[in-house]
């Protein structure tokens, strides 16, 4: 009886139907099957402009490299499985690549990817990557590339491949001359034609050259979508860095987004992610760009629910998600005059979905990466920093980060320094020697305000190994997890130093995110100046400081944005959405110290009703929690909100300590837990807008 064969994976499905579908390029073919069947090492440059099909010819590689038996590995835009073999987001060289690989780098900046590839690859590899530009010119001149190097400059598909390619797109034979006269043979356009002639174009089109030819497409698609609905999720899906099912019912406004996900998913310009579904980067621009000068209002209203959207997961607690939408966060400020070319590691791999922060990751430092970490500060800051910084090394004050470029092995890309101080600390000796640490304690003394049990979070040092300051993978990297740190920690900050090498150059984005300059905190070592800047988190506490941030977003002049004022000054009109992220930020500060100090409810109605006129912050804070526990304990007399109540007084009211553990006193498994946990926050939120509204 012979053996059943093995179902297929879903990539070795996605693998077929994308070689199946391919068309054209047969030169690019024939002369990569040589390159195979000579067996020698090779380096193939694919270049051309956007959407000229340059990531399909790659793809193509790689299944024609499979079926002749050669290992590949494929360092995209995420990582995540591949069809062909081993995928990677890192830019290191990946480990184990056999004899004989191709190695695929399809990521913005390839070239330099592949320059540190190619020492570490078997000679015998070929290395295939894409780039918009042609191969520098040192790869052209240089003798040792002489035989290595196969550059493969894209054109458009001519008449007979682009006729093929509508045709197996469902394009009937009869239209292809208007079609092709229009596309010029420009494969996005191809496809972009396709996808208006299936929904059914109302209106002619006339010949353009690309890009207008993609905006012209695009234009139409618009005209032709099923509903508004659907046209209100294409333009929605343009604003956000990566779009999951959930996130679109936020932009659009509805409850079950489903249909139209799926709409998007069958679409010619989606990509997929790791995380979600994005535009291809072509018409994503054109997308936003025609949005923006037909409906500016509603490009800004659709960026200010993203933001919502991203509020409400800080607000639920969930830290791996809330470390993920950070950089979605941070893209939509991209067109920001102020901060927008800081996030250019961000916006470059838009049209990936994918910062390429993923080929790094953050770790607490270990001691035998303090040599390599000192040596960076030495070479950036010389050593007096170095000596100074190695004295903060098992300090309890001090916490250590190492951010780590993948490879085999992983090496140290970058690091920082946190420290927790106190005015108390002004007698700590790591402090009187430490010129940066004396001079945010000295203020701090007089001038901090800090409570009994605040603190104060210097950043002490932040560099990346090879630009130190610069905007670079690693700053953003390490400024995202800052602000992780900032929203999220359990012991939450009063107010968060951060120093500059070069504060004139941060000065515009410190602005717009509400970071004052400080200069009574300078400090020199080593014959270098440093500035610095802070945020009082107890004035413009985390939700607080994401909806300035998105109201600074959409305003034609950011700064003329003010901060909120302190608790207890004017009230707030708090819309559903901010008032239910409120709720869920003071349920999770119920249990600390000073946890409701910063909440955004503090000048809600309800609560400055309760507290009476003049209340100092203290007593908000104490009207809060109060009117919290009332509510809460009304939901307990009524029979169908019991087990709610259960669940929020062993998590939030009389805390367990962890949800396990409230889980495991109230006897239920951990998914039906959460579940009435989860009913418990939505009516205790209900309950207490009904109050809001009432006020």
């Amino acid at each position: 009886m012979g053996g059943q064969q093995a179902p297929l994976r879903m990539a070795d499905r996605f693998a077929a139907a994308r070689a199946k579908g391919f068309v054209g390029r047969q030169a690019e073919v024939e002369a990569f099957r040589r390159i195979l069947a000579d067996g020698h090492g090779a380096v193939v440059h694919v270049h051309g402009s956007a959407g000229i099909g340059k990531s399909t010819l790659l793809h193509h590689f790689a299944w024609l490299a499979t079926r002749v038996g050669r290992p590949v590995t494929v360092i995209a835009h995420e990582p995540a499985e591949s069809a062909y073999g081993k995928a990677t987001g890192d830019v290191a060289a990946p480990a184990h690549v056999a004899p004989g690989s191709l190695v695929v780098v399809d990521v913005p900046g390839a070239v330099p990817v592949a320059e540190g590839l190619l020492a570490h690859l078997p000679d015998d590899s070929v290395l295939a990557l894409a780039d918009r530009e042609p191969p520098p010119l040192a790869w052209r001149t240089d003798p040792a590339w002489l035989g290595l190097l196969h550059s493969m400059p894209l054109a458009p598909l001519d008449p007979v491949d682009a006729a093929e390619l509508l045709t197996r797109r469902g394009v009937p034979e009869a239209e292809h001359p208007s079609v092709l006269a229009f596309t010029h043979g420009h494969p996005l356009a191809l496809a972009l034609m396709a996808d208006v002639r299936v929904h059914g174009s109302r209106g002619n089109t006339s010949p353009a050259s690309p890009p207008r030819v993609v905006n012209t497409l695009l234009a139409a698609l618009l005209d032709v979508v099923p509903t508004p609905r659907h046209r209100a999720a294409l333009e929605a899906y343009a604003q956000a860095l990566v779009t999951t099912e959930p996130l679109l019912a936020a932009l659009v406004g509805v409850p079950d987004a489903s249909d139209l996900f799926e709409w998007l998913c069958t679409l010619s310009i989606t990509e997929y992610g790791s995380r979600g579904i994005h535009p291809h980067d072509l018409a994503r621009s054109v997308l936003d760009t025609e949005l923006g000068w037909r409906h500016p209002a509603r490009r800004a209203e659709l960026r200010r629910r993203a933001s919502t959207y991203y509020q409400q997961l800080f607000a639920d607690g969930d830290r791996a998600r809330q470390r993920a939408v950070l950089a979605d966060f941070a893209y939509l400020h991209r067109d920001s005059p102020l901060v927008g070319p800081l996030l250019a590691p961000v916006t470059a791999a838009a049209g990936a979905g994918s910062t390429h922060l993923d080929a790094l990751s953050i770790t607490a430092t270990e001691k035998n990466e303090l040599p390599a970490l000192l040596a960076m500060a030495g070479r950036h800051e010389g050593p007096e920093s170095a000596r100074l910084l190695r004295g903060w090394w098992a300090h309890p004050a001090a916490t250590w980060a190492t951010v780590q470029a993948e490879g085999p092995p992983p090496s140290p890309a970058g690091f920082y320094i946190l420290l927790a101080l106190g005015a108390q600390d002004l007698d700590d000796p790591a402090v009187t020697a430490d010129p940066a640490a004396a001079a945010a304690v000295g203020w701090l003394a007089g001038h901090g305000g800090l409570r009994a049990g605040e603190h104060a979070l210097l950043v002490r040092a932040w560099l990346a190994r090879d630009t130190y300051q610069d905007v670079s993978a690693v700053q953003t990297l390490i400024t995202l997890r800052l602000t992780h740190h900032y929203l999220t920690a359990e012991q939450p900050p009063a107010l968060t130093l951060l120093p500059f090498a070069d504060p004139e150059f941060w000065a515009d984005g410190c602005a717009y995110t509400d970071f004052d300059r400080l200069p009574q905190s300078d400090f020199t070592v080593g014959g270098r100046s440093y500035g610095t800047y802070v945020h009082d988190w107890r004035r413009t506490p985390p939700l607080a400081w994401l909806s300035l941030l998105c109201e600074r977003e959409s305003a034609a002049d950011p700064l003329a944005v003010a901060a909120p004022e302190e608790p207890g000054g004017t009230l707030r009109v708090l819309d559903a959405e901010t008032f239910a992220a409120g709720v869920r930020e003071a349920l999770r500060g119920m249990g600390r110290v000073g946890g409701l100090r910063g909440s955004v409810l503090l000048r809600s109605r309800a609560v400055a009703s309760r507290a009476g006129q003049g209340a100092e912050p203290d007593e908000l804070a104490s009207a809060l929690s109060a009117l919290l526990r009332e509510t809460a304990a009304e939901l307990q007399t009524a029979p169908h909100d019991r087990r709610s109540h259960r669940a929020l007084h062993h998590t939030y009211l009389q805390p367990a300590g962890t949800q396990q553990r409230a889980a495991d006193l109230l006897g239920l498994p951990m998914s039906t837990y959460r579940r009435h946990l989860a009913a418990g926050v939505d009516r205790l939120t209900e309950e207490l807008w009904r109050r809001e509204l009432d006020s």
